[in-house]
């Protein structure tokens, strides 16, 4: 596969595991309910104020492999934005060309190097934090989609690539232009694209008499070209008709030829027939016949039944529970100026946000009412606007998750989501609240300290967090315990201090003293309460005897040195 290069790739490639971990400090919650910000709502909606390389670096232990859906809507690189790569790149050739605001082609040749060097780590953690079956949708336009595609393609795999959509954007376009532009593009992704199921949704602006909305469809399966060779399939005796009686003579002239006459009693085949044509459904045909003429589910999931017309025609009906119909071509899905219009009416200024009904439609996608949606370049909150209008809609329970490193993450970014949530607007052009809660963070400080020791500044709490994560790949709060934090309902109480939990036969304890050394030994023993095949246990100095360990399946990992970063 072709891969792309730039100056600096061999600095960003593996960037994200250099980025520090930062804890999440929480600053307050918000009900829709009392209308007002609280100590903590633990609804599962986070607003994350800071740099989206860090914010997604320290979603990691909570998140990594659970988020469903992925919207982004990074910079274009227009040469008109004031975007700034500060991730603390510190090896010389990367400060020569990150360092800088990007400017225009004519100014700086080299932002496109830049813009990739800002996008590579940053997709590196979305592809960690994505579930298996889990989908990405980023907005671009013209200047970076070729090299956005490629970047996806060596992240993602080009085998799972589901598709680029074109929104027609419908807004206000450069009229003095040769040619107006007046599209974008979403590409999409998945991690596993063979677990992306068929959308339970119809493009909006389908007829409402089209077939799609019937719940049968019936079709020919004769197709003859140079994709559908001619092949023989016999008709086994008791093959269902749409008559009751009659005779299909012998033919060749007409497809699809019989090479006996075919017989029909009591609507089926009394004799077994050979016919002879191209199929344009030829394996699930074959299934049918190999399933004793009982019903099929066709490629979408359809119960799918063939049948003889009296006319000689081969016809499958299909019956569908669902609807499934999504082109790649978005009409009449909003625009920026409307969008900026309804924030107005929310008291919010913010120039080209995305129309809620494009982020709503994509979210529909995805058939999980209960899943959660990350939005790294939150903006002013489309996103979380969208989420909280679907949940309304349909009474599903989706959490979002929004990352926004400028100053106005609180000031519009949350605002917004507490005016949709609770209600915006007076008299005719008043709107009704969602419903709904989050909670607001900032990026609080690194879990290790410049000489790579511990913070002990972050808290106890955060640091079993981290520890649980590194060596279980899995949340704290699914599978262990959690001290030192009595005000999350997701904690479980537990009598032994140092136990962090145990996962697939593992025990794992974290011996740690924030005033004085802790050391493994015959006596630190005796905090062993819980049974395991194995022990992975944390101090700062051991003092058991090798072979003993190996005996009882002791592994000593030494504070700090031992702990994973990631």
């Amino acid at each position: 596969m072709p891969t792309l290069n730039w100056i600096g790739k061999d600095k960003v490639v593996s960037h994200h595991q250099d980025v520090p971990y930062r804890v999440l400090e929480h600053k307050y919650g918000f009900t829709a309910e009392n209308g007002e910000q609280t100590e903590s709502t633990y609804s599962g909606n986070k607003i994350i104020h800071g740099d989206n390389l860090e914010a997604l670096k320290s979603l990691l232990p909570e998140y990594e492999g659970k988020i469903k859906c992925i919207y982004i809507d990074p910079p274009y690189n227009t040469g008109n934005e004031s975007w700034v790569y500060n991730d603390n790149v510190n090896h010389p050739k990367i400060k020569k060309w990150l360092g800088e605001v990007v400017g225009k082609d004519g100014e700086d040749l080299t932002r496109h190097d830049k813009w990739l060097c800002m996008m590579y780590p940053r997709l590196k953690l979305l592809h960690k934090l994505l579930a298996d079956d889990g989908v990405i949708f980023i907005s671009i336009d013209d200047i970076e989609y070729q090299n956005l595609k490629h970047i996806l393609d060596e992240i993602f795999g080009a085998k799972n690539f589901i598709t680029t959509f074109t929104w027609r954007t419908d807004g206000n376009f450069d009229n003095q232009a040769k040619i107006k532009i007046n599209h974008e593009y979403i590409i999409c992704y998945s991690k596993n694209a063979s677990t992306f199921s068929f959308p339970e949704v119809v493009d909006p602006n389908v007829d409402e008499n089209s077939k799609i909305f019937k719940d049968d469809i019936v079709n020919t399966i004769v197709k003859n070209g140079s994709k559908n060779p001619i092949s023989k399939i016999t008709l086994p005796i008791g093959f269902p008709a749409k008559f009751e009686k009659g005779i299909i003579k012998k033919r060749n002239d007409v497809f699809p030829f019989f090479n006996q006459d075919a017989i029909v009693e009591n609507y089926k085949l009394v004799v077994p027939v050979e016919v002879e044509s191209g199929w344009s459904s030829k394996r699930i045909f074959e299934l049918f016949i190999e399933n004793g003429l009982s019903s099929v589910l066709d490629t979408k999931g359809q119960i799918t039944d063939f049948y003889l017309t009296e006319n000689g025609a081969i016809e499958n009906i299909k019956r569908r529970g669902i609807q499934s119909h999504v082109i790649s071509s978005l009409m009449n899905m909003g625009n920026t100026q409307n969008m900026s219009n309804e924030l107005k009416l929310m008291g919010l200024n913010f120039d080209f946000p995305k129309p809620i009904s494009l982020i709503k439609y994509f979210l529909s996608i995805i058939n999980d009412k209960t899943c959660i949606i990350l939005d790294s370049f939150a903006g002013s909150g489309t996103t979380a606007h969208a989420v909280l209008n679907l949940n309304k809609q349909d009474g599903g329970n989706r959490k979002f998750i929004l990352v926004e490193m400028e100053d106005y993450a609180n000031d519009i970014t949350a605002e917004r989501v507490k005016r949709v949530s609770k209600g915006f607007g007076t008299g005719a052009k008043a709107v009704a609240g969602t419903g709904g809660a989050f909670d607001f963070y900032e990026l609080g400080l690194p879990l290790f300290d410049e000489n790579q020791n511990l913070n002990e500044q972050v808290g106890l709490a955060k640091i079993r967090e981290y520890i649980w994560f590194s060596e279980t790949r899995s949340s704290i709060y699914d599978f262990g315990f959690q001290i030192d934090d009595s005000t999350n309902p997701q904690s479980k109480s537990i009598n032994y201090q140092y136990e962090l939990g145990v996962k697939d036969g593992t025990v794992y304890y974290f011996i740690y003293e924030k005033d004085r050394l802790t050391t493994l030994d015959f006596d630190a023993l005796e905090l062993i309460k819980t049974k395991g095949e194995q022990y992975v246990i944390y101090a700062d100095n051991c003092l058991l005897p090798k072979d003993f360990m190996a005996k009882k399946n002791i592994i000593f990992k030494k504070i700090p040195r031992d702990i994973t970063r990631f």
